[in-house]
């Protein structure tokens, strides 16, 4: 068959460790022999990340924006231990928090369902999707240690130089302390996001903080949302009949546990990178779940939303046989050629990203997999296979569907 032609790049970003591995399997026997590839190629590896001082990451999310799709790969969010591996100049920031920060965008994370892999809440017959803000907080903190006794407080000081001050803490003893911030543009897009994914997904949302305890910080997340759905989407929501409503975090995860699920999760950008581990892997694996950042001006960045497998990579450096899940990795690029393909208009680029998840599914249903899930599938008799076998045989039965 010919080769599906591409109008349009992709952004591609490429990563870290075992998914870089698992890239280059992906586009090699996935995607070239099929598409006439056409992508503008970012290498978001944490050595590149050091040699450019993260402007890489800064050119991929501005890139992002002028595409308008892009495709992910995992990277690494040094810590103290990554700085010393790779000799790195400085700990740089997580890639994720700062491409998410440029396109002001909210993940939605889902899970990736297959026969024969069971939830283990086992009234979870829909999936769960995760609405994960992808600003501040936590991401964009500033912290300090406190050495010894004295008093921490926190300053703001207006354009007119009138400094507000409230006190933090009066410490006896060293400690720590650290600052967060948002904002009510992001959170005004983080709202209207969610909302309008639920529509179009319609599927019903639930919003969840801690506002009891965090009586502005999150009170004003909580205020934002009530205020954006009652004024520009509450009348939409009645159409379709769905809900939304806001709940206590605590509160929240106590109901999920009772869901049978279908309904989106809306959550702050840390909640929300926790809960949406907790799900996939409560449904089968962190390799089983979808990621997308979605920006208020209609930008796409589509992900695997696990980490770099560091493990497997260093089996695999010292030649050692890995079985490593490829599917939220290929599933990233699946999700960014269908967004493509239904953008520049070309059906058949829409049709192959639908066929190449299908053979996928297909592979693990008829036995086929990697070890991740075969000590977690009910279906008898699997075969286990090894990283790049998994893919080779998802391709067999891709030929086969097109």
């Amino acid at each position: 068959m010919d080769k599906i032609v591409m109008k349009t790049p992709l952004v591609e970003m490429d990563g870290d460790e075992m998914t870089r591995i698992l890239w280059q399997y992906i586009k090699d026997e996935l995607l070239l022999p099929f598409i006439d590839l056409k992508t503008e190629y970012y290498d978001l590896g944490l050595v590149c990340r050091n040699e450019t001082k993260d402007q890489v990451t800064v050119d991929s999310a501005n890139a992002t924006m002028k595409y308008g799709v892009a495709v992910k790969c995992a990277t690494i969010t040094p810590n103290a231990a990554r700085v010393k591996e790779y000799d790195l100049d400085e700990m740089w920031k997580s890639p994720n928090g700062t491409i998410r920060a440029m396109l002001d965008g909210t993940v939605f994370r889902a899970p990736i369902q297959v026969k024969g892999i069971n939830p283990c809440v086992k009234n979870w017959v829909k999936p769960i999707t995760l609405a994960r803000h992808a600003y501040g907080d936590v991401y964009k903190n500033t912290e300090m240690k406190i050495p010894g006794p004295g008093k921490a407080e926190l300053v703001f000081t207006d354009e007119n130089g009138v400094e507000h001050r409230e006190l933090i803490h009066q410490f006896t003893a060293p400690g720590i302390i650290q600052g967060m911030h948002n904002t009510d543009k992001s959170i005004s897009s983080f709202a209207r996001c969610c909302f309008t994914y639920a529509i179009d997904t319609k599927q019903s949302i639930w919003f969840a903080t801690k506002d009891t305890i965090s009586k502005k910080y999150d009170h004003t997340f909580k205020d934002i949302f009530q205020e954006i759905f009652d004024a520009e989407f509450k009348e939409k929501f009645d159409e379709l009949g769905i809900e939304y409503f806001y709940t206590l975090i605590d509160d929240a995860v106590a109901r999920v546990m009772k869901a049978k699920g279908g309904f989106i999760w809306a959550c702050k950008n840390y909640d929300g990178d926790v809960m949406s581990d907790m799900v996939s892997s409560a449904c089968g694996s962190l390799a089983m779940m979808t990621s997308v950042l979605v920006s208020p001006s209609g930008v796409y960045e589509y992900e695997a939303a696990h980490g770099t497998v560091q493990r497997h990579y260093y089996k695999h450096l010292n030649g050692e046989e890995t079985s490593t899940n490829s599917v939220a990795t290929i599933f990233a690029w699946t999700g960014a050629l269908r967004k493509r393909g239904e953008l520049d208009e070309i059906p058949e680029l829409v049709k192959f990203a639908d066929a190449l998840e299908k053979a996928t599914l297909g592979t693990i249903e008829s036995g086929r997999m990697t070890k991740d899930l075969a000590l977690i599938t009910d279906l008898e008799n699997v075969t286990v296979l090894n990283s790049l076998d998994f893919i080779k045989e998802i391709r067999k039965d891709l030929e086969a569907l097109l």
